[in-house]
């Protein structure tokens, strides 16, 4: 089992930014992959971007409303730590973040299977 946990959301103005940590524990070792989602009100839930444990490889959506260049996803092994740094944020933002934990370096939903409860970001216009 991986328990994760998730802090730092809240809400900022539109320009501004904001820093997500997620902390896992339990069996940490057994997933290479930890990656971002967000949940937007009436919206699927969708990839942000996701990092991984071995090699460090990192990779952002690249959606109509791109993350790439605004957030970057940064891991501590050591610490069982990853970290969300979210720049330039806008309106379109506003979302629940959830941290997850996979086997795979993907970006669906379904190959990750431990999720923390999320937290609350949104911007302000």
């Amino acid at each position: 089992q991986v328990q994760l946990v998730e802090s730092g959301g809240g809400l900022v103005q539109a320009g501004g930014s904001l820093r997500l940590s997620c902390a896992a524990s339990g069996r940490t070792f057994s997933r290479n992959v930890m990656a971002w989602f967000r949940q937007a009100p009436g919206k699927e839930r969708e990839f942000v971007a996701r990092i991984s444990r071995r090699g460090g490889n990192v990779y952002y959506a690249d959606s109509a409303d791109s993350v790439k260049g605004r957030f970057t996803i940064s891991g501590d092994n050591a610490q069982n730590t990853v970290s969300l740094q979210m720049n330039s944020l806008k309106p379109e933002d506003t979302a629940v973040y959830y941290c997850a934990a996979g086997l795979y370096e993907t970006r669906l939903l379904q190959d990750y299977d431990y999720w923390g409860q999320g937290t609350q970001v949104t911007v302000s216009s």
